[in-house]
């Protein structure tokens, strides 16, 4: 169908809240949580959010963000170290990375590649990003994005990891009344290719993310946790309108393992982090 812009922002935020209530009142929740910790740990975070300062001191950023917390990382590339370099960096800081970022060329060109390096860093995931050109630009297209998925989530497995992809919010402009992101989520096969949900984006191309993780159980093992306000700017997590406490209520049915803050353009990098790191501490 074709996605409703801009979304209906108080029944959004209502459902979520709503779905809140129903998951997280109940004793059997505040049992499973220790006191004092988060519901959400190990908090983790995309480094692309930080790439400005990784691309002149990788020792010190990856330092610094364990400082603040983080437990987990996602790569967007490797700041020019090799994989077991950096790997040596992550384990001098207590933070183990889960998932890398790639292309589609990656995918065509240089898979093998790509598992190597993921099982250097022990990640458990390698994930496409993004699409770009003919691969968005009709549903053929994506039909063939999506085989394309299948045949390196195939790949993943053999090698002991599991693909996934990355949505921004084109996958929810219908094409001829088609949405891209059902199409992937159907055509790809469920074993093998996995979904990281970026909630600001799927909240952006105007969808809630409650009806997803409704309609496809267990297929979000990660989500990028990225805030918005009402009018659609991105901002640090808790600053905008986004329920965080609401999804968290759905954790179980999406399937949700890694909680990943990410900030597209942040002001001041290490600052906004750990805001968002503080407020989901909070949860």
């Amino acid at each position: 169908m074709t996605p409703k812009s801009p979304m209906d922002r108080r029944t959004f935020v209502r459902s979520l809240s709503a779905a809140a209530a129903a998951s997280l009142a109940g004793p059997a929740a505040a049992a499973a949580r220790a006191p004092g910790r988060s519901a959400l740990e190990p908090v983790g975070i995309q480094l692309y959010t930080v790439r400005s300062l990784l691309s002149a001191d990788v020792e010190g950023t990856i330092a610094a963000i364990a400082g603040i917390g983080y437990k987990e990382v996602e790569f967007a590339g490797l700041a020019g170290r090799t994989a077991a370099g950096m790997r040596a960096i992550l384990e001098r800081n207590g933070i183990r990375a889960v998932a890398s970022h790639h292309s589609m060329r990656d995918v065509r060109e240089g898979w093998p590649k790509v598992l190597e390096d993921a099982n250097a860093l022990g990640q458990r995931y390698v994930l496409v990003a993004s699409l770009g050109g003919a691969d968005r630009a009709s549903l053929d297209g994506i039909r063939a994005v999506a085989d394309a998925f299948n045949r390196a989530g195939e790949a993943a497995k053999a090698a002991g990891l599991q693909f996934a992809y990355h949505n921004h919010d084109f996958e929810f402009r219908a094409i001829d009344g088609v949405m891209p992101y059902d199409l992937l989520l159907e055509r790809c096969d469920a074993q093998l290719v996995q979904m990281e949900m970026d909630l600001f984006w799927i909240v952006n191309g105007g969808q809630d993310p409650l009806s997803y993780f409704a309609k496809h159980p267990g297929r979000f093992p990660l989500v990028h946790v990225k805030d918005r306000t009402a009018d659609g700017q991105m901002v640090n997590v808790g600053a905008g309108v986004i329920d965080f406490r609401g999804i968290l209520g759905r954790a179980s049915q999406a399937g949700i393992r890694h909680w990943l803050v990410e900030h597209d353009r942040p002001s001041d990098p290490l600052a906004d982090v750990r805001a968002s790191y503080e407020y989901l501490r909070g949860i």
